[in-house]
Formats: C-alpha cells, structure tokens, sequence
C-alpha cells in the first residue's frame, strides 16, 4: 500500500476585521477658532488699528447721539417737574391795538378771585443798573436786571432760598433787595450776614436774601429783586404796572383757568391777553429735540455701514495675502468650515473691538458735554448694548463673503499660487 504525503495546511492567521475603523473627522474647538481668528488681527496690526477706528467712528457717533438726547431730555424733564404742568404764564399782547397794550393794575387780584387757582404773582421790569459799590459807573451793568415782585412770587414758581429771607409784606415797603444765584456771584456775595447792601440806581438797598438757581421765570438767575411798593417809593415815584403773571392753578383745572384767564384780566380788551404754558415750549423743544436725534442717528448708521464696508475690504485683501496659508490647513486637515469659521471670527473679532471702542469714546463724549451743559449724564443701557451688537452684526455680515471665498479655495491651487 502506497502512503501518500500531504501537503501541510498553513498555519492559522487572524481574521481581517470586518470593519475597517472610519478616520476620526478633525475638530475645531471654540479656542482654537479664537486663537486661529486672532491671529491675523495680531500680526496685521496697523490695518487692524485703521478697521477698528472705521467702526469706532459708527458706533461713537450712535452712542454720543443716544447719550445726549437722552441726558438733553433729562434736563428738559427736569425743567417741566420743577415748573410743572399747571402752572400758567400771562403778559400784554398786541391784539387788535384798541387797547394801551398793559396789564391793568388789577389783574393780579381779579386772577386770584378763580376758584381753581392756587397761588398768583406779578413781576415788572425796572431800568437801572445794579452796582457794588457807588465807585462803579452807572453804564456797567454786569448783565443784571431789575425786577418788581410781590410777595407771592416764590410761591408761585415754586423756588428756593439759598440764604438769608425772601420778600415779605414788610421788606416789599422798604430798600430791600433778594438777588438771583448769578446776580450774588457777580456782585460777590455769598452770604447776608454780614448785612451787605448794594446800589441801585441812586438808592441803597440791603440785601436780605439770595436765591437757588431757578429758570422757571425768564431771566431771574440774573436778577435782583425787590418788592413792587419800594420799586414804586424808591425808583419810580409811580405805580408799578405788572408785565408778567404767573398763575399757579389745582391739578386738573388748568384748561378751564386758561380759558377765562383773558376775560378775567382783561374784560374791555381779552384779545390784548397772551396766556401760556411755559411747560408746552419745553415739550416742544423736546420733540424737536427727538427728530434732530432721528437724524443723527442716520449719519452714525452711514458711517457704521462706511465701516462694514472697510471691513469686507481688508477681508478679501486678507484672503488673496493669506491663500498659502489656507492651502497648507487645508492640506494637514482642515475643512472649509474651519477656515470659513476662521475668517468670520476674525471680521468679527475686529468689529467687535470697534463696537467696544465706539461705545467707550461715545459714553466719554456724553459725559463731557453734558458736564459742560450742566446736565445729568444719562447713557441709555439699549445705546451701549445696541452698539456692541450692532458691531458685532455688522462684522459678520462684513465678513461672510471674504470667509466664503476662503473656504472654497482649493488646496492645491493655494499652494501653487505662492
């Protein structure tokens, strides 16, 4: 029997796996893409110096605008609180020249017999010049008016003393004199203790009293003040017509005292009557205050899109002057969604450091104007965020294209082009 020979079997080898295991996709992480974004920014610094200026500008002029109307409007706010809505102003007018085109001398009282009036006061302008002392010539006047008042009138404006005493029924007979906050600083005096008196005209009055600043009647500030019996003994030698009267009436009833406020003063001639709301021309001015802001709200936004608009610019130079660059991330890994995530970071990053300069250089202009102004500084929160975002969309809306492009660059043909 013939013994055949077999070939030995091979030896056994590891199964293959079924699956080959899938390439991990790269990954751009939120720091990476901060870093990667950033990078141009750093090391373009001049051109990115010039960009954030562009949006800077945009966003400041927004802000400045926002800022001051809304510390404007504070001011004005302010001024109507202090004058308030029910307070009413009437002078002499023209009419129909039937008339001697004064106030009679009892309108004063006639005012004060309405029912809803609450308090009543007249003040008349007297020519003659306020002085220190009798050395200064009579032609300086230091800007100081002369003002006949009745005692009522602190009332009715509803004003303050700073120092010393207002007129009284007493005072208002004698050379007594309270002057405006202005008026004291010109004049030097700050204090009536030490029983000052100042020259006017040919007479010396005591000063009794200074006040707090009050705009509520025109030209007060700069006033000095006495009372109408002592104009009329001491400066006239007549009786003192009243020129304005301030009337003060309850909540709710000012339109129905402005209504009969003419006939009241004057019954032969109402026409020859102006009546107003010191209020309403504050409001007015405050509307035309809104408009104004509506327009300059228009430049800043023009110069904000100038600034997209430089911003789109230095993009695309940055995309032609970096195209090697692209190449290469392209070739170690990178997709188009990282470099298209890597140049929207960085027009947004650039326009984003112009929001934040803008909103600082805005809120600084505020805040020296209205120190300059006198006013409370009011920066609107919605100014300062709606800045911030408003850069911030501008940069990305700047900056799709330019990313785009990148990211569609084919890697070979970015590195060929170096």
């Amino acid at each position: 029997m013939t013994a055949t020979l077999e070939a030995p079997s091979p030896p056994p080898t590891s199964a293959a796996p079924d699956n080959a295991k899938a390439l991990a996709g790269s990954r751009l992480r939120l720091g990476d893409v901060i870093r990667v974004g950033s990078l141009g920014l750093r090391t373009r610094r001049l051109r990115t110096g010039l960009s954030t200026l562009g949006v800077a500008i945009g966003i400041a002029a927004m802000v400045g605008v926002l800022g001051l109307s809304a510390s404007s409007q504070e001011d004005l706010q302010a001024k109507i609180r202090a004058l308030g809505t029910n307070l009413l102003e009437v002078q002499a007018g023209t009419g129909l020249g039937r008339g001697s085109g004064q106030l009679p001398d009892t309108a004063v009282a006639m005012v004060s017999r309405i029912g809803p009036v609450t308090a009543v006061s007249s003040i008349a302008t007297i020519q003659g010049a306020v002085r220190r002392t009798d050395a200064v010539s009579e032609g300086i006047t230091s800007g100081i008016s002369i003002f006949a008042a009745d005692p009522g009138l602190l009332e009715t404006l509803h004003g303050k003393m700073a120092d010393g005493q207002w007129l009284d029924a007493g005072t208002s007979t004698y050379p007594a004199v309270v002057l405006g906050s202005v008026a004291a600083q010109k004049l030097g005096i700050t204090s009536v203790a030490d029983e000052l008196r100042v020259r006017i005209n040919d007479t010396w009055f005591a000063v009794i009293g200074i006040l707090e600043p009050n705009t509520t009647a025109d030209g007060l500030d700069r006033s000095a003040i006495i009372g109408i019996p002592a104009a009329g003994t001491y400066l006239l030698d007549t009786d003192v017509i009243p020129e304005i009267i301030y009337v003060r009436t309850a909540n709710g009833a000012t339109d129905a005292v402005r209504a009969v406020l003419s006939n009241t003063v004057n019954p032969e001639t109402p026409d020859e009557v102006e009546v107003s709301r010191p209020s309403d021309a504050l409001a007015a001015e405050d509307a035309a205050s809104n408009a104004f802001t509506s327009l300059f709200l228009g430049l800043g936004g023009v110069a904000l899109l100038v600034g997209g608009i430089g911003i789109a610019n230095v993009m695309v130079i940055a995309v032609i002057e970096r195209r090697s660059e692209i190449g290469l991330r392209r070739a170690l890994g990178a997709t188009r969604a990282h470099i298209r995530r890597q140049f929207l970071t960085e027009a947004v990053l650039l326009a984003g450091a112009g929001g934040i300069v803008g909103v600082g250089l805005g809120a600084g202009v505020t805040a020296i104007y209205a120190h300059i102004k006198h006013w409370q500084v009011v920066v609107p929160p919605i100014a300062i965020a709606g800045g911030l975002v408003a850069a911030v969309v501008i940069g990305g809306l700047a900056g799709l294209y330019p990313a785009s492009r990148a990211a569609r660059l084919p890697p070979t043909e970015a590195l060929r082009s170096n």
